[in-house]
């Protein structure tokens, strides 16, 4: 091939070819527990995750429920991934092997938001929500129905292979997936007078992204390390139903389930809400009760 900018331009948009069409097939699961959130700068506040805003009887003046008392900051993180193509391998045609290689690029840059998400799910046991605690912990502040300072449990510990049981029906999911700028269209360094050309004899492609991942209110969830069995479950699936926000106000949860497992405990999983019988003939009261995800970026 004869470099020059006709045909340059050509290379450029086949592999951004290859690179979407990839990108536009790969498995997207962490919509199921993340909702994405568009942000204007490298950090943004959440106030807001506070307060579970409570109706009450209008008596008097209005009170205003206060939903900027927090300080919880999501900080932006960026992300890139440059490919490398050797001038020689383009002058020769031999270029057959980098598209695969650009396609590759769509799977990484889509499996990367997922394990962003999913990680940030499994990291809930160490890491700390907006109220100081770990996002799966004992003791989660929160008013009783008189106003008085209590807390609240979502999870049971354990030190087995860890498990998750969500409240998928709100807005909000469990995990905020923090966007200031998504991966784009491939951006070229390609011209012979680039740099890397003239001095490496390289012309490079690469994308990137601004983004990260928090927590929402942990009520929506709830993290096991314990055993997963119908017990078990039964304890989790209990628990979010009797989840309340500040003042004793019931929320409502467990209307819509996703039992979020890894590879590992599938069979698990599958026996707790697909077998319509358990313990050798008798109803299984858990069956449908859930959907199950089994989530490979959690192996």
């Amino acid at each position: 091939m004869i470099i020059s900018t006709d045909n340059l331009n050509k290379l450029r948009v086949g592999f951004n070819t290859a690179y979407r069409r990839v990108l536009g097939q790969a498995t997207a699961m962490s919509p199921m527990v993340s909702t994405r959130v568009p942000a204007t700068q490298k950090s943004q506040t959440y106030g807001w995750l506070g307060k579970l805003p409570n109706v009450r009887e209008w008596i008097g003046a209005r009170i205003v429920q206060n939903i900027s008392e927090g300080d919880y900051t999501i900080k932006e993180r960026p992300w890139e991934l440059t490919i490398g193509v050797d001038r020689d391998d383009i002058e020769t045609d031999n270029l057959g092997q980098y598209n695969a290689l650009f396609e590759e690029m769509g799977n990484s840059t889509g499996g990367h938001i997922e394990m962003l998400v999913f990680s940030a799910l499994a990291a809930g046991f160490t890491t700390n929500c907006y109220d100081g605690q770990f996002y799966f912990d004992t003791d989660h502040p929160i008013l009783d129905k008189d106003g008085n300072p209590t807390t609240f449990a979502n999870t049971d510990g354990g030190a087995g292979t860890a498990w998750y049981l969500l409240d998928v029906s709100r807005s909000l999911k469990p995990i905020i997936l923090q966007v200031r700028k998504d991966f784009g269209d491939i951006v070229a360094k390609d011209r012979v007078t680039d740099d890397n050309v003239f001095d490496l004899n390289e012309f490079r492609y690469g994308i990137d992204a601004r983004m990260n991942v928090g927590y929402s209110f942990p009520q929506l969830a709830w993290g096991s390390k314990q055993t997963l069995n119908a017990a078990n479950f039964a304890i989790a699936k209990a628990a979010l139903g009797n989840m309340k926000g500040d003042y004793g106000r019931p929320l409502g949860l467990g209307q819509k389930l996703l039992l979020v497992v890894p590879p590992s405990l599938e069979t698990a999983g599958r026996t707790i809400l697909k077998s319509a019988l358990v313990n050798g003939g008798e109803s299984n009261p858990w069956a449908g009760s859930a959907e199950l995800a089994v989530i490979p970026w959690l192996a």
